[in-house]
């Protein structure tokens, strides 16, 4: 919040700054000049020599930032059906905003944007608080019946003989290259409001949002902050829809500050971030619609945004997607590895450990498995040094004809994965009155999972067998050496 606190007064010098600085200008796209090439463009973007572009990086900024922070309350008080009710709301607004000026006038809009606003949170306050009707149900018939009745008018008004160049269709879709100075006059007061709000209210949000019966048992009014929350709301939604459009608008209030959420738990933290990400797909759909031809500001500044929430959702440090992924199948090819060493150990345990190797043919059939998967745990035990083929060779051959044997470390991973199965078969026998022909599948599972420390207690609890509750001999810790096991397996 300090961070925030430095960081607010600076960017609204600036917003006054290039308010002042950049006369009004009224385009269909972020332009280009002629035919660039990509890098030329790239640094003629980031050196803000256009004025068009100086204009719709900062109105798309601070539309980002402005979403950001006011989402972030959006996100955590689950209210994000709210949002995308409000922005189809105010629809009907700007559309009687226009028959009253009867031309695209920014303030005759922005009071009839405001105005609709208004009469759809009163009505969804009424809904709640006089009806048996629930807060979903309520959000859906204002949003369909706001967004009908907007849809009607822009309908009626493309009718009209001042109709046809009424450019309303920009607030459907959004068209940030048509901001003006004013518009960033409207976006930067907002952003303001909003910061002051937030600043003034921050502990009181943080209470009525996370424990509302706590919040009114110690005199805080949470209707009434609820209801000013909900007009800043209407107020962050009516600047962006030029930039944005009435159908994404809610896009940019929810997708940062869920992707913030990913990140970090703390209030301040996850104001800070989503408004960063806020700012960052604004600034990155400018750019990026700034390079292409034809491509709209607004849905680009949406797609950044979702692009960082799926790179975010997929690559988060400990439970990434990805990441979760990727570990699984880290422990899915461990777990096969283990079962294949304890394959192997089975198979010279049932010939008394008379024989160093064993063949293809005959792990195959312990396994149960098939010469492709057959082929593909043994490479994988050769890679991981734990056991070698003869002739040596990675490529195997006809099933039955090549040799297989463990290495030291390979024998010594064997009689520790047997060991762990066999000491929690004797532990459920004794400990825990298992029938013995039942605690074979319970072992199979927990044996991957048993570290050292448990097994540790598993001995001091019963006393250091030898025998498994099979009469199979259970390998000791200098069983593990090479050796130890009468004809064990030599490298």
């Amino acid at each position: 919040m300090r961070i925030f606190l430095k960081l607010c007064p600076g960017l609204l010098l600036l917003v006054a700054l290039l308010a002042i600085g950049i006369p009004e200008l009224m385009a269909k796209q972020v332009g280009m000049q002629g035919e660039e090439k990509f890098w030329e463009r790239t640094v003629r973007f980031f050196l803000l020599q256009d004025t068009s572009v100086q204009i719709v990086v900062l109105g798309s900024t601070l539309i980002g930032i402005s979403c950001g922070l006011i989402g972030s309350y959006v996100v955590t008080r689950k209210l994000s059906l709210f949002g995308d009710t409000l922005s189809h709301a105010v629809l009907p607004g700007i559309a009687i905003g226009f028959l009253w000026a009867e031309s695209k006038d920014n303030i005759a809009l922005m009071v009839g944007a405001t105005g609709a606003g208004f009469l759809g949170v009163s009505c969804l306050t009424f809904l709640q608080k006089c009806t048996h009707v629930r807060q979903d149900s309520a959000l859906g018939i204002v949003l369909s019946g706001f967004y009908a009745v907007g849809i009607c008018l822009l309908t009626r008004i493309q009718k009209m003989e001042f109709g046809n160049q009424s450019g309303l269709d920009s607030f459907l879709f959004g068209q940030a290259s048509a901001l003006s100075v004013e518009d960033l006059w409207g976006i930067g007061c907002t952003l303001f409001i909003i910061s002051l709000f937030i600043l003034t209210a921050h502990k009181k949000l943080l209470i009525t949002g996370f424990d509302l019966s706590f919040s009114r048992s110690i005199g805080i009014r949470a209707d009434s902050l609820q209801y000013v929350l909900w007009l800043l709301l209407a107020f962050c939604i009516i600047t962006s829809l030029q930039a944005i459009g009435v159908i994404l608008a809610s896009a940019l209030l929810i997708i940062p500050a869920v992707t913030a959420s990913l990140l970090v738990k703390r209030m301040n933290a996850y104001l800070l971030i989503s408004a960063t990400l806020g700012a960052f797909a604004g600034l990155g759909g400018s750019f990026f619609s700034f390079l292409g031809q034809g491509m709209p500001t607004g849905p680009l500044i949406v797609l950044v945004s979702a692009g960082i929430f799926i790179f975010v959702l997929c690559l988060r440090p400990t439970d990434g997607l990805l990441i979760k992924w990727f570990f699984s199948r880290k422990n899915t090819l461990r777990i096969h590895r283990e079962d294949t060493l304890k394959a192997v150990y089975q198979i010279l345990e049932s010939h008394d450990f008379q024989h160093q190797t064993i063949n293809t043919q005959a792990l195959m059939s312990k396994r149960g498995i098939d010469i492709v998967k057959c082929e593909i745990e043994i490479q994988q035990l050769i890679n991981a040094g734990l056991a070698t083929t003869e002739p040596r060779s990675p490529k195997l051959s006809i099933p039955g004809q090549s040799i297989l044997s463990l290495t030291p470390m390979g024998w010594e991973y064997a009689c520790k994965i047997v060991r762990n199965h066999r000491l929690w078969e004797l532990y459920l026998t004794n400990e825990a009155k298992y029938a013995p022909d039942h605690v074979h599948d319970d072992a199979e599972k927990i044996e991957h999972v048993l570290g050292d420390d448990t097994i540790r207690q598993l001995e001091h609890i019963l006393s250091n067998p030898r025998k498994d509750p099979h009469g199979k001999l259970i390998p000791s810790l200098t069983d593990m050496e090479m050796g130890n096991i009468e004809s064990s397996p030599s490298s």
